[in-house]
């Protein structure tokens, strides 16, 4: 207490060296009540130094073991176990029924397809009737009537469209029954008749002091029937080209989700820690990219074993309940053949590269005096023919032409390898979108129609724009389905006398014309 003291009048000024005072009694005063106060501070610092020191002693000598796992982390393991399994057999289950209606016939594919589009429109339209129930069912008359009036003139111009295209027109047996042609000529006016009611009837709905939000419904609705009806407009014509065609796009999404979930699991921001898409924070750089090549190797494999089936490759135009095994003539597309990689692929890659490659041939330009059949005749001058043929180490008279990689294999694997890339590119921004409708409504599934996935539109978020992009690669790439020559027999049969006999005049020219070139 003394040092405390001596130390604090040494700060203030108050003492000499000696410790004597040079202040007036009212300072010594004055210290002697600071020095009271330090004192007290001091003793009271002391003892709740004491006291801390104490009750941590007593809590170290008392300290239990290191704590187990908490059980909210074994639980949260467990539930991400359950779902997990719940998600496998839910999907094996679906993918089981689907084979199982795959081998029933084309008829059920179809209403297959129809009750998916009837069960995805339902989904969609009810995350905004929910969100604003409150509202709609107070001041919107007919609001859900006009809804489904829009998707049923949808479908039914769809699907007489379908049916008018590729089971009457295609089928030469219909084109004599009077009925059925009266039907595809009246087709157009009846879809037009029921749009033309349903738009009568929406416009008539509208409320004064709703109409903002009403057409913001409108536009919804609109918005569905796109993503719904219109991307699986051509999903029927793609089964009816061939099964193939409706298979294979369905099991490359599939597969690509497939892929890509394992490669996020395992390789997830392992190699690319940068965010791969806001709207869905759990994809990952690593799962886009691993889903993509697995789903490439898929396609090329499995499509060549899809071929193998007339069941799969055979197209038809029949409506049967109880089908029989298809036979066909089999397109060039499903047979092997012999196929070149383009040489200028290999040009892009060190020559040194190159020859690892297996199954590449190096051919060179060569100049001699006589030309065998086993090589190639470029051209010739007086003395020389120019020929190609393959490289033959150490020779002096040839020079590097081309590199030439050929493979057997069956055409519709390069169709399979560039669906492939779209299903790995495109068709995930499908499920983008459904994640960005999701976030905007803040629910977290669309359904609970398949335990562990959710609703349908959880699962075929990508398989709608896949669909339409099938039908149009098949149009462009494969076969012109527009155009056949049942459809021109049966254009003919409705054209008149005159116009039949000028249609024939026509053919025969054109047909002259071809055979025989001019100036031969």
């Amino acid at each position: 207490m003394n040092d405390d003291t001596t130390t604090l009048r040494r700060r203030r000024g108050n003492n000499t060296d000696d410790g004597t005072p040079v202040s007036s009694g009212a300072d010594e005063s004055a210290g002697q009540q600071s020095d009271h106060n330090n004192t007290e501070g001091s003793s009271t610092t002391i003892s709740l130094r004491t006291a801390i020191t104490s009750e941590a002693t007593r809590y170290l000598v008392r300290a239990p073991a290191p704590p187990a796992p908490s059980s909210s982390v074994a639980n949260s393991d467990e539930k991400r176990l359950h779902k997990f399994l719940m998600r496998t057999v839910s999907g094996l289950t679906m993918l089981s029924i689907f084979i199982l209606i795959l081998l029933a016939g084309h008829v059920y594919v179809c209403a297959l397809v129809f009750i998916l589009e009837v069960l995805l429109f339902r989904e969609l339209v009810t995350v905004r009737y929910h969100a604003y129930y409150d509202r709609i069912d107070s001041t919107i008359p007919l609001f859900r009537t006009t809804q489904w009036l829009w998707f049923s003139v949808s479908l039914f111009y769809v699907y007489s469209e379908f049916a008018v295209d590729v089971l009457i027109k295609s089928n030469v047996k219909l084109h004599d029954n009077n009925h059925i042609v009266q039907y595809v000529q009246l087709a157009p006016v009846i879809s037009f008749s029921l749009y033309a009611t349903t738009f009568v009837l929406t416009i008539a709905t509208l409320q004064v002091g709703h109409i903002r939000f009403q057409l913001n419904q409108l536009c919804w609705t609109i918005v569905v029937l796109c993503l719904t009806v219109g991307q699986l407009k051509y999903i029927m014509h793609n089964v009816y080209n061939g099964l193939i065609w409706f298979t294979l796009p369905i099991l490359l999404v599939i597969s690509n989700d497939c892929f890509a979930y394992f490669s996020g699991v395992t390789c997830g921001r392992k190699f690319i820690h940068r965010p791969f898409m806001e709207l869905s924070p759990n994809k990952t750089w690593e799962g886009f990219i691993g889903g993509g090549l697995g789903t490439v190797l898929f396609g090329w494999y499995f499509s060549r074993y899809l071929a193998k089936y007339t069941w799969m490759t055979c197209p038809t135009n029949t409506f049967d309940f109880f089908p029989t095994k298809l036979e066909c003539e089999i397109e060039n597309i499903f047979h092997e053949a012999t196929t070149y990689f383009p040489s200028q692929i290999f040009e892009l890659f060190p020559r040194a590269l190159i020859r690892l490659w297996p199954n590449v041939v190096e051919i060179c330009s060569s100049s001699s005096s006589s030309s065998s059949s086993s090589v190639i005749l470029l051209g010739s001058t007086d003395d020389y023919d120019i020929s190609l043929q393959p490289c033959i180490s150490g020779a002096t008279n040839q020079k590097h032409h081309h590199w030439e990689l050929a493979l057997n294999i069956i055409p519709i694997q390069l169709h399979a390898l560039s669906l492939s890339l779209f299903a790995s590119l495109v068709a995930p921004f499908g499920g983008f979108l459904a994640s960005a409708i999701k976030r905007a409504y803040r629910i977290k599934d669309f359904a609970g129609l398949i335990p562990g996935h959710g609703g349908l539109m959880d699962r075929f978020d990508c398989q709608l724009i896949m669909a339409l992009a099938t039908w149009v690669h098949y149009n462009t790439f494969v076969k012109i389905t527009t155009v056949s020559v049942s459809k021109l027999l049966y254009m003919y049969k409705l054209l008149g006398d005159e116009e039949r006999k000028e249609f024939l005049d026509k053919i025969t020219t054109t047909t002259t014309q071809i055979v025989t070139p001019s100036g031969v």
